[in-house]
Order: structure tokens, then sequence, then C-alpha cells
């Protein structure tokens, strides 16, 4: 059984964590933790049993796989930090932008040695029903592959794309949660607008935003299936429909994940 090590303890590195113990998918004895918030490191440790350990070398020395779970910009110093204990080991990186071979750069003379795994997680994780996805570094193996889905398929659902369409994930699943609480703050609007009292109106729109898409995951069915199944001639759905798509509500969508993937690559290709 491999041994697992967090670099980091923030909430993306804890609800990992927690799921993964939930889910014993490893013994806490087999996970370490580091992060330079002790309290943070400590909090996590009581609540899931995994081990501590005082910095980011020694987690490396301890783990056989590392996920990486730091700001974006201070991915350079904690790969540096572990120099000379990279050997052969899975990094996994959680890092919005920095691609895989940013992460190879900053490991420097341990890049070919290092096997790395890119993975583009949401908030939803959090609850444990995040939407993730992964691309494998030029050294990882099927059996990386296989041990990334262990680790996030505790939190959520994890799909593996080719690097290039990370951007695009980050636009639609990165980014989408966002998207849809303005849709849910909208539909409560709508029922405040119409007289409902704002805490009804916002745990029905809520409630419906879950369901609908509860019923897209269960039944398999198309959208357009869906929707079509609540939509009566001349009845109350298709005035609605109508007046969504007249104010744009589709090509709004549409331009949001546009705009995300975008500004996600302009953010990469800085790096």
């Amino acid at each position: 059984m491999s041994k697992l090590g967090f670099i980091g303890c923030g909430k993306m590195a804890s609800a990992l964590v927690e799921g993964v113990v939930k889910a014993r998918a490893f013994l806490p004895e087999e996970i370490f933790v580091s992060d330079p918030d002790a309290n943070a490191m400590k909090n996590l440790a009581e609540k899931t049993g995994v081990q501590t350990r005082a910095n980011n070398l020694e987690i490396a020395v301890a783990a056989d796989a590392l996920v990486l779970c730091v700001k974006p910009n201070d991915v350079p110093a904690a790969l540096r930090e572990m120099r000379g204990e990279l050997k052969n080991r899975l990094v996994i990186s959680i890092a919005a932008g920095v691609t895989l071979g940013a992460l190879a750069r900053y490991a420097d003379e341990n890049a070919r040695l290092v096997k790395f795994v890119r993975v583009m997680p949401n908030t939803p994780a959090l609850i444990h029903k995040g939407a993730a996805a992964y691309a494998l570094g030029e050294n990882a193996t099927q059996d990386d592959a296989a041990l990334t889905e262990k680790i996030f398929s505790a939190v959520g659902k994890i799909s593996r794309v080719e690097e290039k369409l990370l951007d695009a994930v980050t636009g639609l699943s990165g980014s989408g949660p966002a998207f849809v609480y303005t849709i849910i703050e909208a539909l409560a609007d709508g029922g405040v607008l119409m007289g409902l009292p704002r805490p009804l109106a916002l745990e029905l729109a809520a409630q419906t935003v879950a369901g609908a898409a509860e019923m897209v995951l269960q039944t398999g069915a198309h959208p357009a299936q869906l929707r079509d199944m609540v939509t009566s001639p001349g009845g109350t759905t298709i005035a609605g429909i109508e007046a969504m798509e007249n104010g744009g509500v589709r090509a709004a969508l549409l331009a949001a994940v546009r705009a995300a993937t975008e500004r996600s690559r302009e953010l990469g290709s800085a790096k």
C-alpha cells in the first residue's frame, strides 16, 4: 500500500484527506500532512487520525505519493524544498494554472525522475460532490492514474483528459459552481419578485437545481429530453423558456465558459 503525503492543509487538502479516510482508500496511519499553519495541521490530524510532519521535506521522505495542495505561487518553493527526495515519487498537483512543464522545471534536475499528474478539482469536493479532471505527465504510469482516481473519487467524480483540455475543464467545472450560484440567486430573486419569502425562495431554487442535476446524472438522459418532460404545450414552462431564450441565458453561459477558459490559458502561459 502506498503512503500518501499532503503538502498543505487548506480546505481542499482537508476535504481530500477526510474523503480518502472515510472511503477507506487509505488508513490514517498511511497519510502524512504538513502545513506552515500548525493549528490547521493539528486540527486535521485530530479529526482524521493522520500523521503530521514538521515540513515538506519530511513528507517527501515518508510518503510514496505527494499531493501538492498549495497556492500556485508557492509551488516552486515547495518542490525545491523537497529536492533530492522526489526521485521516483508521484507528485499530484492541484495548483491552478501550473502546467506539467512548469512542474518539471521547478523540480530542476529531478524532473526526469519525478512522475507528475495535474488535477483540476472544484469546490464542491468540500462536500464530496466534486467534479475533477486530470492529465498525466510524461513519466506517469497507469498505476499513477489509478492512484489519482482513487484519491479524487473519494470526494466526487474524476475523468482523465489531455492536458490541453484542462483549461476548458477550469472554465466549465472549475468556475462553473460560481455560474450555478448566480443562477440559483437569480431563480430565488424571481421567486421573491412573485411574492415568495426569500428563505423559501432560496431553498426552493437550490433544491430545484440540485434535483435537476441529479436527474441528469442518474438517468443518463440528455438535458433537452428531461426538459421536454416538463414542458407542456402552451404551459408555464415553455413560457418561461421563451423568456430565457429572449434574455440570452444560453448564450451568456456559453460565453462565461469561453471567457473562463481563455483566462485560464492566459494565466497558465504567464507561468
